[in-house]
Formats: structure tokens, sequence, C-alpha cells
């Protein structure tokens, strides 16, 4: 029978193993490292602990070596159980004694004897880990000279942001929900929370969904009955912030569960969206629109908040991929565009190759983004776009990495 918590931490470790080793994403590894779990509190421990060590893994990794006396392998079982142990006294304030109860156990022999002493001798030392975690050596590098000030925004897992249905309720929400709002339609609150217990849940008046990723929808304004083709849809946020302004929309993505979601998500909100699943390199709309919002797939590096795998899984070949798939993208959705109409492109991604330079290529109108259409403290780019990245508006909770661009037919 195994000791009491000591199924979280084993899956902690397969799920690190699955970023590290096979590429996958924490949710795409969490179906099989968590489903032998039984309880909500246990599965969500092991993907904390798991989140913690992708996110300082270089600061444990240097505090490791500090202790031993012969470097371990990068792919020593000792390691990744040292790194799961300290993530839980250094970020998640475990105690000691139910760190060492269940994480030795995940070692036998020598290796189990040598993670028992390293931590005790750290633990002894009273080591703390930086401020602002260390990034990968590649990531630094790609994000250049914000690198240092993205990695600030990193250290915590971000709060909870909530998109209201109806933007001029906001102050009431704000003061029913004990939140503060950085711009109308949004709603803050600390993280942690269960949502589907808050008021106002099983109305419908609001959503989750952080404050960057709101803001692409709304560089379209107000709808007052005009088309408009929401591609790559799912899970609904979008679409239903579209429908929220008064446009008429049609939520179009090629993911069929996710689109489970996104029509469980209207019925909740009462709002209304022609939803289409499909291939948007093969499909072919009935009569163009009056405007497109094209959230691309990308890397998701923007999110690495709250999914630091991102921060070990992305490469230059992934980023290449999307670029491509991103340009292809565009070109289809400038096809299906009225004359007059308006496109808006966005990436979670704090690429460049993916945001700046898909941008510079697009052959349409520029319709600059204004500071006016921002939350206080953002600003848009020399060029009229947007930049985010989730160093910014650190004494506010921070935000995610996005790229938003905005252009006209003529």
């Amino acid at each position: 029978m195994d000791i009491p918590g000591l199924p979280a931490r084993r899956a902690a470790l397969n799920l690190i193993d699955a970023v590290l080793r096979r590429g996958e994403t924490l949710d795409q590894a969490g179906g099989s490292a968590l489903a032998r779990i039984k309880g909500d509190a246990d599965r969500a421990l092991a993907r904390a602990i798991a989140g913690e060590v992708l996110r300082w893994r270089a600061d444990l990794d240097a505090l490791i070596d500090s202790a031993t006396r012969l470097p371990l392998a990068d792919d020593a079982k000792a390691r990744a159980v040292l790194q799961i142990m300290l993530a839980q006294v250094l970020r998640l304030e475990t105690p000691a004694h139910a760190v060492i109860a269940t994480g030795l156990p995940l070692l036998m022999g020598g290796p189990r004897r040598l993670a028992h002493g390293v931590f005790s001798t750290l633990t002894k030392r009273a080591v703390t880990l930086p401020e602002v975690p260390t990034l990968p050596e590649p990531v630094m590098e790609r994000w250049g000279i914000r690198a240092e000030t993205i990695a600030a925004g990193l250290a915590v897992p971000p709060p909870l942001d909530l998109a209201l249905r109806d933007a001029a309720a906001t102050a009431e929400w704000a003061e029913r929900l004990g939140g503060i709002s950085l711009m109308p339609g949004h709603v803050r609150l600390p993280r942690g929370i269960a949502v589907e217990h808050l008021d106002g849940f099983r109305e419908g008046a609001w959503w989750v969904q952080d404050l960057a990723a709101s803001l692409p929808a709304r560089m379209l304004g107000a709808g007052e009955g005009r088309s408009v083709l929401d591609l790559c849809a799912a899970p609904g946020g979008k679409t239903m912030q579209l429908a929220a302004a008064g446009w008429k929309v049609t939520a179009l993505d090629n993911a069929k569960r996710r689109l489970e979601r996104l029509r469980e998500n209207l019925e909740r909100t009462a709002l209304e969206a022609e939803v289409v699943l499909a291939d948007a390199f093969t499909w072919e709309p009935q009569e163009k629109f009056d405007a497109i919002l094209l959230d691309a797939p990308c890397t998701a590096t923007g999110t690495s908040r709250r999914h630091p795998d991102v921060l070990h899984r992305i490469a230059p070949r992934q980023i290449e991929e999307m670029a491509e798939i991103q340009t292809r993208m565009l070109a289809r959705a400038a096809e299906w565009l009225k004359p007059g109409g308006t496109l808006v492109y966005a990436v979670c991604s704090l690429e460049q190759e993916e945001g700046e330079d898909r941008a510079a290529d697009v052959e349409l109108t520029l319709a600059p983004i204004t500071a006016a259409e921002l939350p206080e403290g953002l600003s848009p780019t020399g060029e009229g776009w947007l930049r985010t990245d989730p160093g910014m508006l650190a004494e506010a909770g921070g935000l995610d990495g996005f790229f938003i661009a905005r252009w006209v037919k003529g």
C-alpha cells in the first residue's frame, strides 16, 4: 500500500519526464500521469509540484550541484526526485518531514541515500531560491532584452481573470466578487479559487479569460449585427466576447472536443454563435465577413506563467512550423474579408517569428491599435501593433504574452 501522498509525487515525476523527454505539454501528460490518482487535491498537488519544478528547474539544479561532490547526471532519477523535494519545501512550503516521507521512497539503495544526504545538507543551510527564476539559455537568447523582465513575471502562477458578459456591470461584479478591474468587462481575483462556486458562474455572467487574451476581440469593437468569423475559436472565450459585443459570430475550429466545450460555454452564458467543425485550410465560407479574428495556432510561449512546460519544450523547429501555418492562415483570412472589413491577428507567443515577422508580411492597410483601447499601463508599438508579456502590469498581477495586429481591407 502506498504511503499517503506518494502517488502525487510519483505522478509529478511522470509529468516532468513527459515534458522533458517526450516534449508533451503538462495537459497532455496529465491524462496518463494523473489517471491513477483518485482525489482532486492530490491531482492538483502533482500538477503544482511539476509546474514549480519546470518554473525553477535551473535554480533547483544549481542548489543540488552545490551540495554534491560529483555532479549528478542530468537524467539521474536522484536529481529529479531532489527537484520535486526542494520545490515542495522552497515553493509550496511543505514541511521537510513530509517531503522526506513522500520523496525518498521513490528511490532505492545508493541514490536514495544520496538524495537524503543532499536534501538534509541544503535544508540545514536554509537555502532559498532567487526572486526571479533563471530561464533556459535558449529562451533568454530568443526573448532578448526583455528576458529578465519577463522572467520576473514568471515567478508565481497568475491570478484569475474573468471576462464579463455585460461590461456595463464591471463595478458591480468587481464588488460582488471582491476583485479588482483593470478595464471595462474585466475582473481579477486571487488564484486558487474554485470558479464553479463563484457568484455568477451558473447564470453565465462571466467566463475565465486572461486579460491579454481578451484584448484581440476588443480590437473589433461593437458588432451592431455585422458578421465576424472567429478562426480557431475553441474553447470559446473570444467567441463569447464577440457575441456579447453584438456581432453575428461564426466560430470555426477543427477540434471536436474543444468545440463541445465552446457549445457548453455558449449555453451557460446564453450567447449565440454558429459553430462550425472544419479545417480552415479546406473550408470555404458561403459569403465574406465584415470582420475576422484570427487567434492563430502558435507555440504558446506567452502562457508560460500558467504553462511553464513551454520553457523547455519549444525550440526553433516548432517556431518555424507555427510561423508557416500562421502565414497560410493569414492569407486565407484576407481572402474571406469584405472590402472595408477588419482583420485582427493574434498569437499567445513571445516569439518574434510568430508576431512581428508575420505582421510585416500582411498586404492590407494597417489600422493602428491605440492606447485608448488598452488597459492603463500598456501602449502600442511604434508600428501600431501590440506586444504584451508577463513582465508587464506586474504591480497588478501581470498578464500573458500576446502579439496583436489589426488591418482593414481596401
